[in-house]
Order: structure tokens, then C-alpha cells, then sequence
């Protein structure tokens, strides 16, 4: 611990990015928000830049409403100095409902390995850049 009796910066890093993929597979969007920094700016896989806690949490809940997903084998890395941070998991879903842009939804199962790379920020995530492989993906409902 240091002088203030905080965790060490990587630890801190390490519990921030623990409780936000537990709130994540538990479906409890409120819980990943809580994790956030008020200006937090979330870099989608091969999609716009989103800037704001009121604009992650519509992007959570349209998951919640078209995608059944659960991340495992997750695996966290994070600087000495707590500021930056990546994750490695496997992603298991099931897409249940049409998003928009994509194709009809239909329960079609699919599986594959996603990441995501992290700025922190007093304990809070700042960044979020989430990167996955959007053609594995179709592939994968275009089969289902």
C-alpha cells in the first residue's frame, strides 16, 4: 500500500478491469458503469468513437437486448503504473435480436477471441478500445 492506503497502481488497475468483466457477464450494466470515468471514450471494433458514461450505457444495454455473451479465459495485463491496461478473452454468445446494420438475428451461436486495451485514471476507466474480428463473426452467423 502506499502513503494515501491505496492498493499499488498495478493492483488497482488489476481489481478496476476484474469488477468491470465481472458486471459484464453478470448482465449488470450499472455495475460496468460504475467502473467508468465520467468522460470516458469508447473506441468500438471497427465503428465510431463514443464519448461518455450516458453513451456506454445505451451501447450495454443494446448488448443486453440483442447479444447473450459471456467473456472466459480472461486474461489482464496492466502497467506498473496502473494508467494502462489490455484484457484477452474468449467471447461465447448468442446473437437473440436484430442490431442495427447487421444481419437478422436468429439464435445463432458464435465463439471467438476478442481483446480490448484500456486508459485509467484515479481507479476509473478512461479509454476503452475494444477490437474483435467483425468477419469471423459473420462467418460465424452466416453458419448458425
Amino acid at each position: 500500500m502506499n502513503d494515501a492506503g491505496h492498493p499499488d497502481p498495478h493492483a488497482r488497475a488489476l481489481t478496476t478491469l476484474r469488477a468491470y468483466y465481472e458486471a459484464l457477464n453478470r448482465h449488470d450494466p450499472a455495475g460496468a458503469v460504475a467502473m467508468l470515468a465520467e468522460d470516458v471514450v469508447h473506441e468500438l471494433n471497427q465503428g465510431p468513437r463514443e464519448v461518455g458514461k450516458a453513451a456506454f450505457r445505451e451501447f450495454l444495454q443494446r448488448m443486453e437486448y440483442c447479444y447473450l455473451e459471456q467473456l472466459v479465459d480472461i486474461r489482464l495485463l496492466a502497467s506498473a503504473d496502473g494508467t494502462h491496461a489490455a484484457a484477452e478473452y474468449t467471447v461465447v454468445g448468442e446473437y437473440i435480436a436484430d442490431d442495427i446494420g447487421m444481419p437478422p438475428a436468429n439464435s445463432q451461436r458464435y465463439r471467438m477471441p476478442g481483446a480490448a486495451f484500456f486508459a485509467l485514471r484515479d481507479g476509473r476507466i478512461q479509454r476503452v478500445s475494444d477490437h474483435y474480428n467483425l468477419q469471423e463473426w459473420f462467418s460465424q452467423i452466416a453458419q448458425g
